[in-house]
């Protein structure tokens, strides 16, 4: 199979390239990047003329809810939302049911990319048995079987003495930790940032010090353990204050911003509408302006979605009794244009950086690069065009976002995984 994509402005944060070229794909593979590429043989000419070409997303941060909780999304159903957000990788969280920390469950999880997935999945396992928190899981044996990050992610392991020991041996097995950090002795029933906003609706607050003190407390013992630690879903402005502090002392700690935080604080909340409960949940406007600062200068690596979705039936109640999460695949790409690009934050190329590039290294796989000699893993995208988003067009089973009918910059085109078009987007329209 050979493909030629013509006349696309390639970004590659990898080798600064950012100039229109062509690039020769056959079996899979970038086999030539360069000008004036003939489209004689070629099985599939995809013209690119006035959109970019960059390589595909990855997502450390997903929940695709299978197995148990299918009714909210499936892989084959999540996979397909991240296709159409230009993701070709994404790192399911374990909170399933069972959950994701055994060799055998991720060996289940692999099997189910092979059969369901248009994208890779990159398999994180859970830090205890069940994410209990009271016993380690097999985290040797998930290695072996593939994992590639641990995480307890959706919760904090709260014995101190436990996660130590998770961390050591995540550094045996060279896994990133993904943390998840939330002190939920401090939590006491908040369902969003407390402040005005939370008085103002009669609703109990989370203070910036749930997620603080577990992000002081884990990055001090990822040093002590030498293992790579990657903070998730950051939204505190002493978050990324941090991990500067962190970074200029040498500590291996990266972390990661969601959309829905640097774009919404919690005065934009309009009422009760659990389509703005998330975990953790939007802050004050300082904060979000520090997130957004942290992404400019470098400080936080890596543009997140936390894509989490349920069922219409769980988000129709109260913010006091739905659940937390907003999907995040098909959105985070327009938003993150939105709100960072055309402000003036980060540069197209920063961005690129920032949901591919550098969260390949982060979780340690070849990918994030359009280079020759590379698994074809790309998307194509114009940064300029203007739409409305219309949750209804969603491939997630989950439509609970905020987003609907938000005006934005940036439209994926087409998103091919080893080669193959796995999202057309004119084919959409048509």
């Amino acid at each position: 199979m050979r493909t030629i994509i013509k006349n696309g402005h390639i970004l590659d944060p990898s080798t600064n390239m950012d100039e229109v070229a062509d690039i020769c794909i056959e079996d899979g593979v970038i086999v030539k990047i360069g000008k004036d590429l003939t489209g004689e043989n070629a099985d599939e000419v995809i013209c690119a003329k006035g959109k970019y070409v960059m390589p595909g997303f990855i997502d450390l941060h997903v929940h695709f809810r299978e197995p148990g909780f299918e009714y909210k999304e499936t892989i084959q159903t999540g996979a397909m939302a991240a296709a159409r957000g230009g993701y070709t990788s994404v790192a399911p969280m374990p909170n399933t049911k069972p959950v994701i920390d055994s060799k055998e469950m991720v060996e289940w999880l692999l099997k189910k990319e092979e059969e369901e997935s248009v994208v890779h999945l990159l398999p994180v396992g859970a830090v205890t048995k069940g994410q209990i928190g009271t016993e380690l899981a097999d985290i040797k044996g998930m290695a072996e079987a593939g994992a590639k990050a641990l995480s307890e992610d959706g919760k904090s392991v709260m014995d101190i003495l436990v996660y130590l020991e998770g961390m050591k041996a995540a550094k045996e097995n060279n896994l990133v930790v993904l943390a998840h950090c939330e002190d939920k002795n401090l939590v006491r029933g908040g369902v969003m940032n407390a402040g005005a906003k939370a008085e103002e609706l009669g609703l109990k607050g989370i203070t910036n010090a749930v997620e603080d003190v577990i992000t002081a407390r884990d990055i001090f013992l990822a040093n002590e353990t030498g293992v790579r630690l990657h903070l998730c879903h950051c939204s505190t402005k002493d978050s990324v204050a941090m991990i500067k502090l962190a970074k200029e002392a040498g500590y291996a700690v990266s972390g990661e911003v969601c959309p829905h935080h640097f774009t919404l604080a919690d005065e934009d909340i309009p009422c009760d509408d659990s389509n703005y409960k998330m975990n953790p949940p939007l802050r004050s406007r300082a904060d979000v302006e520090a997130l957004k600062k942290g992404l400019q200068e470098g400080i936080m690596e890596v543009i997140s979605t936390d894509h989490a979705p349920h069922s219409a039936e769980e988000k129709a109640k109260s913010m006091a009794e739905s659940p937390f999460g907003i999907v995040g695949l098909e959105t985070a790409f327009c938003l993150s244009v939105t709100e960072l690009v055309e402000q003036g934050y980060l540069s197209k190329m920063q961005l690129v950086e920032k949901m591919s590039y550098n969260p390949a290294k982060i979780i340690g796989v070849d990918k994030g690069q359009l280079v020759e000699g590379k698994a074809a893993d790309i998307v194509i995208a114009d940064f300029d065009e203007e739409y409305t988003i219309d949750v209804s067009k969603f491939a997630s089973k989950g439509k609970n976002t905020p987003f609907g009918g938000k005006k934005v910059k940036g439209r994926v085109y087409q998103t091919i995984v080893d080669g193959k078009v796995i999202y057309d987007y004119t084919k959409e329209v048509k």
